[in-house]
């Protein structure tokens, strides 16, 4: 957190409640494939964007594989940065999805629009992967704004194509889920009425169904981080979002029963974690290290960008 914020440590909250983050039963594996993107979105936690090189290469790849093997995680999540621009993630995905009950795919959707990965799209199908889309508003110009020109458009015409296969339609087996942020320094509405207003919309409207919504708040690190200091909200927010805390939220925190992998194959407790370079419990492991998944009441490291994950329903 910056010098400026008057925000209590999350720690000390956490104290004041007696609770302690601990782990258990670690079942999801997140790997982050890079953090190259096509985009350049404002609420970006990791500040990924069209010039950034760092990318997992083949040999960090493999390791990810084989620690998956190891373990046998329940499910795999596969994220970036924008997945779709990795060279090896074809191979991931084919060697992953055999690994894991379920296999979830992370898409910003505008990288899939142009038809140059209507493979991907097809593999995906075949390996049964849910993919996460992230669909942040049905404002266009509030969309364009926080995530780059026509995005909106070029979405709108993903999510068309994945329903065409069969993606978001009942029977099918092929999950479709949308996510949305909101555009700036404030707490998302109830989800359920927001889920209510996006199934209405984007199906009359569009003609376009999904299977799940989720209606997140912004996470105050990386390129958000910056610009809520430059549009000096960065107090406001933070106070807003501890004054949320809930502490019935902690139960279901996603750091309980997940582990991070880093394009480089480092692990963390989660991937905004990743972000502020906050090793799994403080130590700097690799994941070719890794005999096991990490142990149930082993501790979880907590930052004040924690209060995101715990503020109202939480972020799960």
């Amino acid at each position: 957190m910056t010098k400026s914020s008057t925000v209590e440590p999350f720690a000390m909250t956490l104290s004041k409640h007696d609770i302690k983050i601990v782990r258990q039963e670690t079942t999801t594996l997140q790997i982050n494939t890079g953090l190259l993107c096509n985009q350049l979105c404002r609420h970006c936690h990791l500040d990924a964007g069209p010039g950034r090189t760092e990318i997992m290469d083949r040999q960090t790849a493999e390791a990810v594989i084989a620690y998956a093997e190891r373990c046998r995680f329940e499910t795999i999540d596969i994220t970036g940065g924008a997945p779709e621009l990795n060279p090896n993630i074809e191979m991931l995905i084919t060697k992953l999805a055999p690994l894991a009950r379920k296999i979830m795919f992370r898409s910003n959707l505008s990288v899939l629009s142009d038809g140059t990965r209507d493979d991907l799209i097809e593999l995906l199908k075949r390996n049964g992967a849910a993919i996460v889309a992230s669909f942040p508003s049905l404002n266009e110009s509030q969309t364009n704004a926080q995530r780059g020109d026509n995005i909106y458009q070029k979405s709108l015409e993903t999510l068309k194509k994945l329903n065409d296969i069969g993606y978001g339609k009942e029977g099918t087996g092929l999950e479709l889920n949308l996510v949305s942020n909101p555009s700036g320094a404030f707490l998302p509405p109830s989800q359920t009425q927001t889920e209510k207003r996006f199934r209405e919309v984007l199906r009359k409207k569009r003609g376009i169904i999904f299977n799940n919504f989720f209606s997140f708040a912004n996470m105050p690190v990386g390129r958000f981080r910056q610009w809520l200091i430059k549009s000096d909200n960065y107090n406001n927010y933070i106070q807003t979002l501890a004054s949320a805390f809930n502490p019935e939220a902690v139960q279901g925190l996603m750091c309980r029963t997940l582990v991070s992998v880093s394009w480089d194959g480092y692990l963390y407790d989660c991937d905004f974690n990743q972000a502020e370079n906050l090793y799994m419990a403080g130590h700097k492991v690799h994941v070719s290290e890794m005999k096991d998944a990490p142990e149930p009441e082993t501790s979880v490291y907590v930052a004040d960008h924690c209060y995101t994950c715990t503020a109202g329903a939480g972020f799960t």
